[in-house]
């Protein structure tokens, strides 16, 4: 069987020179390493990670959980991070909860036994999460993701939701709708879907208007004409819809046009998230932008931070609108035929 040996022999360099060219490549000479890295093609050699890390106590694995890949905010997130990631010569272990608390438990478990150094969570509700408070205990640092936790021994990196969500209300307000609707999830399941109800309360309110309850939908991205259509009936029927993300958005402007409605000759309908996928549909989705790159570069530098001994800290960022179709002044909209 080849070994280390046999490749440092081919590579006519030490079997210390040759360890160096795998563990720690970039103090090595690039003529030398790629002498080192031609022998081991040369041999069919790879070597043995395992043994490494068990004698540093370290896999260089940070593990992810995310809700569900569905939403692409949470693809594009992991994506981002796994560059950020690759960088400092990490990799990442991934794993879906589907917004279930008790899977959550389970999946960070999981990941715990495969003893990954650190880990980057999105869970349903940060506030009160028994798991939280158990990994808290642990040795193994995490970051939380897109939560905007009250307690400060958790680190955490996120963007306004409430302000977010402020933002995009107030936007429809300046297009002169006074009735606007927020649609989202199951009971606002989700604490960044409850803060920016909040956010939409806040705006609305700031105005001297009266908030709708939540339009609730089954599912946190996929919208139901029949639980829809009934809110808009009647004189008191919203003109405008923020949604609290933006594939629920996309789906409620396709439950619209089933439904007989255009976006937005009958509605406006807004986003929350930016995904990609919303510039790419017709009408195009205006929404609030979640900076992921930004986001995903933090998350990953603040649990390297942690790891190497850092202290826990939580960084907010910004968001902002971007402009799309799928809005239009209130004026503009023919109520007799929405009614």
């Amino acid at each position: 069987m080849t070994d280390l040996k046999d490749v440092a022999q081919l590579a006519g360099v030490s079997r210390a020179t040759a360890a160096r060219a795998f563990a720690t490549p970039d103090v090595v000479r690039e003529a030398t390493r790629e002498l080192v890295f031609a022998a081991a093609r040369t041999l069919n050699f790879r070597p043995n990670r395992l043994g490494r890390q068990f004698r540093l106590q370290a896999t260089h694995m940070i593990g992810v959980v995310v809700p569900n890949l569905l939403n692409p905010v949470f693809a594009e997130q992991f994506q981002a991070m796994e560059r950020v990631a690759r960088v400092h010569g990490y990799n990442l272990l991934l794993a879906t909860t589907d917004y279930d608390s008790a899977r959550e438990a389970e999946v960070v478990e999981d990941l715990l036994r495969q003893r990954v150094d650190g880990l980057v969570l999105t869970v349903t509700d940060a506030q009160d999460n028994p798991l939280l408070d158990a990994l808290s205990r642990e040795a193994t640092p995490f970051v939380l993701a897109y939560h905007q936790p009250t307690r400060a021994d958790f680190s955490a990196v996120s963007v306004d939701n409430r302000a977010g969500m402020q933002l995009a209300t107030e936007h429809l307000l300046q297009l002169g709708h006074t009735h606007i609707g927020m649609v989202a999830g199951p009971a606002l399941q989700s604490d960044r879907a409850r803060l920016r109800y909040q956010g939409y309360c806040d705006a609305l309110q700031a105005r001297g208007l009266k908030p709708m309850p939540v339009i609730e939908m089954p599912a946190h991205t996929r919208a139901d004409l029949i639980v829809l259509a009934p809110w808009l009936r009647g004189l008191e029927a919203p003109t405008a819809l923020v949604c609290s993300n933006d594939l629920l958005a996309i789906s409620v402007i396709a439950e619209l046009r089933r439904g007989g409605r255009q976006v937005p000759r009958h509605l406006s309908v807004i986003g929350f998230d930016g995904i990609a996928l919303g510039t790419q549909i017709h009408p195009s989705l205006c929404s609030v932008v979640q900076p992921i790159e930004a986001l995903a570069q933090a998350v990953i530098d603040q649990l390297l931070a942690l790891i190497g001994g850092g202290a826990p800290a939580s960084i907010c960022l910004p968001c902002h609108i971007r402009p799309g179709d799928s809005i239009a002044l209130t004026w503009s909209i023919p109520h007799e035929k929405v009614r």
